[in-house]
């Protein structure tokens, strides 16, 4: 789901619940606006507003622990792509075209995973031909001595480590938030301002009071959508870690 799109939308109706109330109180026989029926508003209100505040709270924690989460992957991904290629090195001159597949490939998912726009949809896949033809590559490798023969191990697994992790990525990134738990959300949270809206005379502060509020609201469901899609948007996963191993591969 598109966060912008998403936002926007419960923007208006959360802001249209205020409109509602206001349109309601005018309308309403005045008993019904009585201090004993406005006491039972304030207290439905407020029964309201502490699940839509828990449920809220909840989901911005969800949507940063699946940020994070992803963070760190493309953390141990990158120290990963570091040590093979050291390894690599170490194999001798024979691993050196193995050592420009890894580049290659690092490339490649740099491409694929950030899109050039910010609105621009990833290409995130599990894995790829040059990751697979990497492994292939330091499987076929023939070590001449009991050195070569250990380096070629732990290259392997190493090259097997980075592909793990890349796929557990392309798990986290298929994560998103609840289409129904939001609108739940948004139904809770229009139900809070229609109250609102009952409960004071319309005027111009009351207005500027509701929308902000509204804004407010719609800011937080923004975040949560954001960080459940780091490789695009607005608030993505940094690539310092990948362009820091890239600078290193090679040397």
């Amino acid at each position: 789901m598109n966060p912008q799109i998403v936002t926007l939308f419960a923007l208006v109706v959360i802001f249209a619940g205020a409109l509602v109330g206001m349109c309601l109180r005018s309308s309403l026989p005045k008993h019904h606006l009585s201090d004993e029926s406005r006491d039972v508003m304030k207290l439905g209100i407020g029964l309201i507003g502490t699940m839509a505040a828990m449920v809220l709270g909840l989901l911005v924690a969800s949507a940063k622990g699946s940020y994070d989460a992803q963070s760190a992957e493309l953390i141990q991904m990158s120290a990963n792509v570091m040590v093979l290629d050291r390894v690599l090195a170490r194999y001798g001159p024979e691993a050196n075209g193995i050592r420009e597949s890894l580049r290659k490939a690092v490339l490649a998912f740099r491409d694929q995973t950030w899109s050039k726009s910010r609105r621009g949809a990833s290409h995130f896949e599990p894995t790829s031909a040059s990751t697979e033809f990497l492994y292939d590559q330091v499987q076929s490798l023939t070590p001449k001595d009991e050195l070569q023969r250990t380096l070629q191990t732990q290259a392997s697994s190493m090259a097997m480590s980075i592909k793990q992790t890349r796929s557990l990525m392309y798990e986290q990134a298929t994560t998103s938030v609840s289409a129904p738990l939001l609108a739940v959300l948004v139904f809770w949270f229009t139900m809070i301002f229609i109250g609102w809206g009952l409960l004071a005379p319309p005027n111009r502060t009351l207005l500027v009071t509701m929308f902000v509020s509204a804004l407010s609201v719609c800011g937080a469901i923004f975040l949560i959508l954001e960080m459940y899609s780091p490789y695009r948007g607005w608030i993505q996963v940094s690539q310092a870690p990948l362009r820091a191993a890239l600078a290193q591969l090679g040397q």
